[in-house]
């Protein structure tokens, strides 16, 4: 294929992209454009973003991913509050994650994925069920993180989002897989800001 019919495949992709598949990828960007400027808006958007999207991930037969969107969901309301109660404390909003905490995440991640591709294996249809597992469990990780405002969130978020990206394009999510690009790029400029936010708090 060469760059002009790659062009106009892009295009076409663009024209059947979905109402729905558009709300849920602008909700999504503003989240993540929120989140790195730690502002608290971000669970009220990302909780419209993964309405949508649950929607369509179910329908792509990205069973995992769709269950992902539950616990965000859960995680953004639990996050909501607890941003909420740390500004009226004054706690400090950014912190480094513990031994402990760290600990946590990868029993978060590993026991999901385990979880997850058992699931999958077992009880639907699912063609991608390690990958599928795999995306979801460390950006569960991520999303527990983002919940405590902790650094390493981010990390856990783009190691997400580096595998998601070619699964997205392999499931013809173009939009998906965009958006996904585009939260991998500004993870990273969210990892910088909070390191020194916290830099210049030390």
């Amino acid at each position: 294929m060469d760059l002009h019919d790659a062009g106009a495949l892009l295009i076409e992709q663009i024209r059947k992209t979905s109402v729905l598949e558009w709300t849920a990828v602008a909700f999504g960007v503003s989240q993540v454009l929120l989140a790195r400027k730690n502002n608290i808006l971000l669970y009220p958007t990302g909780i419209i973003s993964v309405c949508c999207a649950s929607i369509l991930l179910f329908q792509s037969s990205l069973y995992a991913e769709t269950l992902l969107q539950g616990y965000y969901l859960l995680m953004s309301i639990y996050g909501w509050a607890n941003w909420k109660n740390q500004s009226a404390s004054g706690a400090s909003k950014i912190t480094r994650s513990s031994s402990r905490e760290k600990w946590i995440a990868w029993a978060i991640a590993g026991v999901g994925w385990g979880l997850l591709y058992w699931i999958l294996r077992t009880y639907t249809d699912s063609d991608v069920s390690g990958v599928d597992a795999f995306v979801s469990s460390t950006a569960w990780a991520g999303m527990w993180l983002l919940a405590k405002r902790k650094l390493e969130n981010w990390i856990w978020l783009n190691v997400s989002n580096l595998v998601a990206i070619p699964l997205l394009l392999y499931k013809e999510l173009l939009m998906f897989s965009i958006l996904t690009l585009i939260l991998f790029v500004v993870a990273i400029f969210g990892y910088l800001d909070w390191k020194k936010t916290l830099d210049d708090d030390g």
